[in-house]
């Protein structure tokens, strides 16, 4: 099949796209390397199945070309991370929300199915968990740019779930939970290759808060099986899926995993929300996914731990090899 991968030389679509080549697929990325980057491809420059396109997903007329030369579109770019969201809000919105339209347009003129990559931020501060895919979302108030991400990522999903309902486009939606792995960059506020960094360089690793608020972090290796076995499934359309792992952990033991596994003499640094990110900071104390419904589907969990993602960050920010065998071969995902 052709896949077009909007936001492609990003952190997630990169490892999609090495997915879908060694699965024989063609690939067709389309990224503005605003937070992407081409050394994320390189390594795929000059495969007969692989081209990529230097451009917006709100360019209506490459989008509506790459469209049409594909089989299957994954959604993924998007303004992503707690920084760039808190100081440039309205990229966040424009970015999100537009992107989605012009992609949705498009695709609806061929019916070409659709997956959307949303994320577990759009349940706001609701504390119904393990969080389910139909549980009620919660949002803080409108003067918190906090929230603006959360909310543009939610008017994504209602506009793929309307195409569906209205226009029968088929469309998929999956909330992603903290996926992490090689090639994902601190910049923008990412915690784990933050803090991998910190160690690495024997800085105090600074975690905001009191370090109890907890995660579930999923190797992205584990995430792209999902994605493709979603993206490639007819009973998916009209559906939301979170894609996650569902193992808690409290940032401040994640920070100490992280000295552990680098032998690090860094320390831990606690850092008030407000000084991080401004006065009035909001964040979720909790976020664990309820995972059964992708499981019922296509027989998907994650198989790798948070010591193998770990070990796969610490590997690729020093320029080793990964310690963890980077095949996209499972079982465990209708593949």
């Amino acid at each position: 099949m052709r896949f077009l991968i909007t936001g492609g030389a990003g952190f997630i679509g990169s490892h999609l796209s090495d997915l879908l080549i060694e699965h024989h697929h063609a690939v067709h990325v389309l990224d503005d390397l605003s937070t992407g980057g081409m050394e994320n491809i390189r390594h795929l420059k000059g495969h007969p199945e692989f081209e990529y396109t230097i451009g917006s997903a709100e360019n209506h007329a490459v989008v509506a070309e790459l469209v049409d030369g594909a089989d299957i579109v994954v959604h993924l770019a998007a303004a992503v991370g707690v920084t760039l969201i808190v100081e440039s809000p309205v990229r966040a919105i424009e970015t999100n929300v537009h992107g989605t339209e012009v992609v949705l347009m498009h695709a609806n003129k061929k019916k070409k199915p659709v997956l959307i990559a949303s994320t577990s931020e759009v349940y706001g501060k609701s504390q119904a968990l393990p969080f389910k895919e139909d549980g009620d979302m919660q949002m803080g108030a409108t003067d918190m740019g906090r929230w603006a991400y959360a909310c543009s990522k939610a008017i994504d999903e209602f506009l793929a779930i309307a195409y569906w309902r209205e226009r029968a486009l088929p469309t998929t939606v999956v909330r992603l939970f903290n996926t992490v792995g090689p090639r994902q960059t601190g910049s923008y506020g990412m915690v784990v290759p933050r803090l991998v960094g910190q160690a690495l360089a024997d800085e105090p690793l600074t975690v905001y808060g009191d370090g109890r608020q907890t995660r579930c972090f999923c190797h992205v290796a584990d995430v792209v099986l999902a994605l493709f076995a979603l993206a490639t499934d007819e009973r998916a359309y009209g559906n939301v899926f979170n894609v996650g792992a569902t193992t808690e952990i409290s940032i401040h033991d994640l920070a100490q995993l992280i000295i552990d596994v680098t032998d690090s003499k860094s320390e831990i640094s606690l850092i008030p929300y407000g000084e991080a990110y401004g006065e009035g900071f909001e964040d979720m104390y909790r976020r664990v996914p309820d995972t059964t419904k992708v499981r019922e589907l296509i027989d998907w969990r994650p198989i790798r731990t948070l010591q193998d993602v770990v070990q796969d960050v610490v590997a690729c920010q020093r320029g080793a090899p990964s310690p963890t065998k980077m095949s996209y071969q499972t079982s465990d995902a209708s593949t």
